[in-house]
């Protein structure tokens, strides 16, 4: 069996497939929903915090020149993507006899889109021609028209300013818009076109010039992954995103994290797609911070030592029985656990822990289907 990988900012997509001679086979796609954001602004409320403490307190001697980071340091929001992505390769070998991994390294290709579209003979010729700076454009602009915002319609690659005037064929010229908008654009100014939408240009041409944040953190993972996929002994393919959308739209596959990753790499064929997807969210196990803040950044209360309490943990899915009172009948949801003993089970509380049952212990995800 081979897993395959659709590295994303937000969501990484992972396909397990068996290979044939000739075709692939997927048994089992997931999509692993990462908490990169949410980690990053618990480290700046902590940061901030922190500096409104140190500046009402007794002086400190400035401790940065003496903190140094290690080679191939990664900022703690990105380093989650990497091992929650090799937890789940894990649990995937535990479970199947993986013998190769397959990744998608890079979401564009960089070399290919310095010359897009008619700019270069070299890149006008096979089947993959387009592909990276179609799929770099589709991201960048939300997939809609630049100028009426329009979506779920054909979009056209579209000169900001015309080559006719003088634009270039870079991509930050580039933009998408339907036929419509096309037409009526023409080779016109993009300012006289959008003259009577003032804040439509100005959002447009700061976007031109807006950097992909998302493409920047899986560019800053990629090599990462890859490494810890290769740690493990196992035989590694590595492919572009262009390659895997000309994969998923040459079969006409809707477009999905999970789905992209079963296409990655060279394929000729895959079956059996249509299997539900696994939702895995992280949620974490717990927290380290054992106080309470207040507005200020001052401790106002504290936390327990211990995560278990009546053999419950904040986190698992739990089936109350409730046989009387305001809250009577059978609830089911993921507790969140207090010293009393007095539960919350989902948007209820005040459930008695003698009421509840575990169904499933917390994991550290929140699976659905």
């Amino acid at each position: 069996m081979r897993v395959k990988l659709d590295p994303g900012s937000k969501t990484t997509g992972i396909a397990v497939m068996r290979e044939d001679s000739n075709e692939q086979a997927v048994l089992s796609l997931i999509n692993l929903i990462h908490r990169g954001r949410q980690i990053s602004e618990a480290m700046t409320a902590r940061r901030q915090m922190r500096r409104r403490r140190r500046g009402n307190l007794r002086y400190r001697a400035p401790g940065f020149l003496n903190r140094t980071k290690p080679q191939g340091w990664l900022a703690p929001s990105l380093r989650h993507r990497i091992e929650t992505t090799m937890s789940w390769m894990a649990r995937l070998q535990r479970w199947a006899p993986v013998s190769a991994f397959s990744q998608e390294l890079v979401r564009f290709d960089m070399q290919q889109m310095e010359n897009p579209e008619i700019s270069g003979a070299e890149y006008q010729q096979g089947q993959l021609q387009g592909y990276e700076v179609r799929e770099y454009l589709l991201e960048k602009w939300g997939r809609k028209c630049a100028y009426c915002g329009a979506g779920h319609t054909p979009l056209q690659v579209e000169y900001i300013q015309p080559k006719a005037r003088g634009g270039s064929s870079r991509i930050s010229n580039l933009t998408l818009a339907c036929q419509p908008c096309n037409q009526r654009k023409g080779a016109m100014p993009v300012e006289q076109f959008l003259a009577k939408k003032p804040e439509v240009l100005k959002w447009l041409l700061a976007q031109a010039k807006h950097p992909l944040k998302d493409a920047a953190a899986v560019n800053s993972t990629r090599w990462a992954l890859a490494n810890a996929l290769k740690a493990s002994g196992l035989h590694v393919e590595l492919a572009s995103g262009g390659r895997t959308k000309f994969n998923r739209t040459r079969m006409g596959i809707p477009k999905d994290h999970a789905l992209d990753a079963a296409w990655v790499g060279n394929v000729e064929a895959v079956t059996g797609w249509e299997v539900p997807t696994l939702q895995a969210k992280a949620m974490g196990r717990g927290r380290h911070q054992r106080t309470r803040l207040d507005k200020f950044g001052f401790p106002r209360g504290y936390c327990m030592r211990t995560k278990f309490v009546k053999g419950f943990q904040t986190g698992d899915w739990v089936k109350a029985v409730v046989l009387k009172g305001k809250h009577a009948g059978t609830h089911v949801g993921r507790v969140a656990v207090r010293a009393t003993g007095s539960f919350n089970v989902g948007a209820l509380q005040g459930i008695n822990h003698k009421a509840c049952k575990v169904i499933q212990r917390a994991c550290g995800y929140q699976l659905t289907y």
